[in-house]
């Protein structure tokens, strides 16, 4: 690659790491995870740069890069993952209950399959349209609008679960802790009163 390209590569990661490096958060919910998902497409990306005629396009280009290699990663993932409750941590200054919002919805987003949080992604948060969105992922519109609906109504069902889990967990009464046997505490007593005696 000529020297320029290099110049010019370095110059767009420069001015547009922030917006990318949120839309690799957006795609994998762990901060460090989103961090190499962006050094990978950006590596990967380095070798095509001039490849890519109309530099205004890079953004869609390395968004496409970075799903296909979150895909790839989903894919590989071992077997034996097991689903986690902790929340992954807001890395926005905003208010606790924005924060808290935003991290579930990352949670819950864990539920689709690679190629449905893509098109959520995408649609919402990117704010792409129906066409921008399927040409980024090689995919028809109607694919797109299909995916898209499945996708939200898996959502509302997980949100509606999760609900009626954290309803049914505040109705259970926390157990009560056992009263001490008189019997225990008279024989704790007399144990003490003969330990004092030796002394």
């Amino acid at each position: 690659m000529a020297q320029g390209q290099v110049l010019e590569f370095e110059e767009y990661v420069r001015t547009r790491q922030d917006a990318l490096l949120r839309s690799a958060r957006r795609l994998v919910p762990d901060p460090v995870d989103a961090q190499d998902l962006l050094q990978t497409a950006l590596a990967r990306t380095f070798g095509r740069w001039d490849g890519i005629a109309d530099k205004s396009l890079a953004d869609a280009y390395l968004r496409r890069v970075m799903i296909n290699t979150r895909t790839e990663w989903w894919r590989a993932r071992k077997l034996d993952e097991v689903p986690t409750e902790q929340l992954p941590d807001a890395s926005v200054d905003d208010g606790s209950e924005q924060r808290a919002d935003r991290a579930l919805l990352m949670d819950v987003l864990g539920v689709l399959a690679p190629k449905q949080r893509s098109v959520v992604v995408l649609r919402h948060w990117e704010q792409m349209s129906t066409e921008e969105t399927a040409a980024a992922l090689g995919m028809s519109a109607g694919t797109v609008k299909s995916t898209l609906h499945r996708a939200l109504a898996r959502l509302r069902q997980e949100l509606e679960d999760r609900a009626a889990r954290s309803r049914e967990a505040e109705r259970t009464p926390a157990p009560r802790l056992p009263a001490r046997i008189p019997a225990q505490r008279d024989r704790r007593h007399d144990e003490r009163e003969r330990e004092r005696c030796a002394a």
